[in-house]
């Protein structure tokens, strides 16, 4: 089996709340989602999906990626795409870095996979645990009775996992983080998450501030030599992300009893490939894990599903289903919520089919 094509397709993706915001005044409107298609020489078809967060938030961005496939594309024609490790070494060698690049098309491959033996790829990636998992709401920014209203709404649809986008005002912060707090219930759980927003001080002046609320700090600053000093200034189960962006950052998080819980997102970890690796590492250290991308619709939230499902439950503290925060939906298949809760498809690869009409023409063909 070869690769004789790669596509790529742009799609919008809009927000049903209008805008998601965070730390830093940063806002998103539209996310700029890539789809990439590989086709084989047999007429098989694989997908996948990168979605940054804007150029913003990591070094990615929704034009880079479509450049990237465009350098990368004609390396990798007349591959075994189901060769996931040569695949990646390909990759490696004929683009240096640029994770997030390589994402789309090594979940296009792991869909592949499933296709050409007759599993789901979350089979492939270890076996499904339980009927579901869990899911976390992220709460974008806003006043903290709006932050408040909005768990409370979302709460009514079977969250019990919420996400606060903080990193602002240090006072407002505080407000917010306890506004949320009073209405928590017996078994929720509550995440400050300041996606890097707060300088040292700002930071420890937010964990003293909510000293006495059960709640998690997730990446309070910029570094990981700052989110460290945060970490050995508070008694708070602690959450690295940004931070944590390869094995050797996993490693060093553990070695120094850096964080609680890591994120994991697929693609600033160059696919699912990569971030299976990942996390049998967590497994095996004994880290719990939430089980994530930067952003997308139905094809990443497929690939986040595989991935968690096969993640042994009590290590994931939670997941995402970004495909119920956009308007449009790109495939059908893909795995919805249920009461706060969702599963991965038991269908061959990824379980989703392509919506063509919304997809469009490719910007990108590589042959």
């Amino acid at each position: 089996m070869k690769i004789k094509w790669i596509r790529a397709y742009q799609v919008d993706l809009p927000l049903h709340e209008g805008s998601y915001k965070w730390s830093g005044g940063k806002s998103v409107d539209v996310f700029d989602s890539t789809i990439v298609c590989i086709e084989t020489e047999c007429g098989l078809l694989g997908y996948g999906e990168i979605c940054p967060l804007g150029p913003f938030y990591l070094a990615a961005y929704g034009g880079g990626v479509r450049a990237g496939i465009q350098e990368l594309g004609p390396h990798l024609i007349g591959m075994d795409p189901t060769k996931i490790g040569p695949m990646n070494d390909l990759m490696d060698r004929a683009l240096k870095g640029h994770p997030y690049v390589k994402s789309a098309i090594d979940i296009a491959c792991w869909d592949l996979l499933g296709k050409v033996s007759n599993q789901s790829t979350c089979e492939l990636l270890g076996g499904r645990f339980g009927d579901d998992f869990v899911l976390y709401r992220a709460i974008s920014q806003g006043s903290a009775d709006d932050m408040q209203a909005n768990v409370s709404k979302y709460r009514s649809e079977g969250y019990s996992r919420f996400q606060l986008k903080v990193g602002g005002d240090p006072l407002e912060d505080i407000d917010r983080i306890k506004a949320v707090s009073e209405i928590l219930q017996r078994g929720d759980r509550l995440v400050a998450d300041a996606n890097t927003g707060w300088l040292m001080h700002d930071a420890a002046r937010v964990v003293r501030g909510v000293r006495d609320v059960d709640v998690y700090i997730e990446q309070p600053c910029l570094s990981y030599e700052e989110c460290l000093s945060i970490r050995r200034r508070t008694d708070h189960a602690f959450v690295m992300d940004e931070c944590i962006d390869g094995v050797a950052a996993l490693l060093r998080a553990h070695s120094d009893r850096g964080a609680d819980v890591v994120n994991i997102k697929i693609s600033k970890f160059g696919g699912l490939t990569k971030a299976k690796l990942a996390r049998d590492l967590c497994v095996s250290l004994g880290i719990a894990m939430t089980i994530e991308d930067s952003w997308g619709g139905d094809i990443t939230t497929a690939a986040i599903a595989c991935l968690a499902h096969s993640t042994p439950t009590d290590l994931l503290f939670t997941s995402t289903d970004f495909n119920s925060y956009v308007t449009v939906s790109t495939a059908e298949g893909a795995p919805q919520r249920v009461n706060g809760r969702m599963s991965a498809s038991h269908e061959p690869g990824l379980g989703i089919t392509p919506r063509m009409d919304v997809l469009g023409t490719p910007v990108v063909e590589i042959s």
